[in-house]
């Protein structure tokens, strides 16, 4: 489980249904025991829960062996997580009530009570579900950072040692740009964001995005506006952000929208944009587009703080990696763990899981 990002972590577990699954059918008793983890019981219930979740609402059959695999590979987690737990326990850094209170209103505080409730029951979850696995992952995060990413000392000479190394790697061929955006469609169908009312027209999306940006002129926070209004669900869970684009790509978008972000110095957002759509030539959106940062082309030299900060941070999360992966081999070996569900697998080869 992604420890560090849980919002992120929360809007993508809303967002994961559309692949192609859809629940297999299972028959279990509610006391049957999948797993145990130093005597610590994992139900097949449990199990089924998680499982539930990663495949509603698609449409597509899973095939037993598919439903099988994916069975083992969540269950190898809850009792990876299980094994954390014992250790928070332990070391006393399980989760607190108000922290777990406090992320949990972290993550609903782009949505109304009323559209949070929604996404549970969509994902088959239920408000005490939903709090346990806070409680898990901010736990899980706890012992971790305490036996793992603190110990962990990116020295000047390791960035400097990289740098000299990979240089080729921060020449850059042609500009990048880091953008974000605020987008309203003016289509019919119900396509539109998870944190707000979809606009069905052309004068509804164009009345939306002037409220949106009214309050950006009054000084609200873009990417708390993206999450709000913004109609890209690709983009609002992450307050609007498109990532760093390539000069060469930004020519492939409209020229309307390219335009506008030549004309942004970093920091800048732009007025609104109306976005036309290929087939009716008519306006399919309108957006606000704001420019984060550009880096011009040319070789960029260690003394700038993003390349250093862009090192430190590979080589960070490389460490990291490795560490948790030794850490979680040690702590297997110490851990008790009997996998019931995987037997199962083993002596009943073939058949239906």
């Amino acid at each position: 489980m992604n420890l560090s990002g849980l919002r992120n972590w929360f809007v993508l577990l809303l967002a994961i249904g559309s692949g192609a699954f859809t629940a297999c059918n299972m028959k279990t008793s509610g006391d049957e025991v999948a797993a145990t983890v130093d005597g610590k019981k994992i139900y097949r219930t449990d199990l089924e829960k998680y499982v539930q979740n990663q495949i509603a609402g698609s449409n597509q059959p899973l095939s037993d062996e598919q439903a099988t695999s994916m069975r083992l590979r969540i269950l190898h987690q809850l009792i990876e997580n299980e094994i954390l737990i014992h250790r928070a326990e332990k070391l006393g850094l399980l989760a607190t009530d108000d922290e777990v209170e406090r992320k949990l209103n972290e993550i609903k505080s782009p949505y109304t009570a009323d559209q949070f409730n929604q996404r549970l029951q969509e994902r088959k979850l239920s408000l005490d579900d939903f709090k346990r696995d806070i409680r898990r992952a901010l736990t899980a995060d706890k012992v971790l950072h305490k036996e793992v990413t603190s110990k962990i000392n990116i020295t000047q000479q390791d960035i400097t040692s990289y740098y000299n190394g990979h240089k080729a790697e921060f020449n850059l061929i042609e500009p990048r740009y880091h953008l974000a955006q605020i987008q309203v469609t003016t289509a019919l169908e119900p396509q539109g964001g998870a944190n707000s009312a979809k606009a069905h027209n052309e004068a509804e999306a164009r009345k939306k995005i002037q409220t949106v940006l009214t309050r950006l002129e009054a000084g609200d926070d873009f990417a708390s506006l993206a999450m709000s209004f913004s109609e890209d669900t690709t983009t609002a869970p992450n307050g609007g952000d498109l990532g760093i684009i390539p000069e060469q790509s930004l020519k492939q978008t409209d020229p309307a929208t390219r335009e506008a972000v030549m004309k942004l110095k970093a920091g800048q957002y732009s007025p609104i944009i109306s976005v036309p759509n290929p087939a009716t030539k008519q306006v399919g959106a309108f957006r606000i587009v704001k420019l984060i940062a550009m880096e011009p082309s040319g070789q960029r030299d260690l003394s700038d703080p993003r390349v250093e900060q862009e090192i430190r941070s590979q080589l960070q999360d490389r460490r990291e990696q490795l560490l948790r992966d030794a850490y979680y081999e040690v702590m297997d070996d110490q851990a008790k763990v009997e996998n019931f569900y995987a037997q199962k697998v083993l002596s009943e080869t073939g058949a239906s899981k």
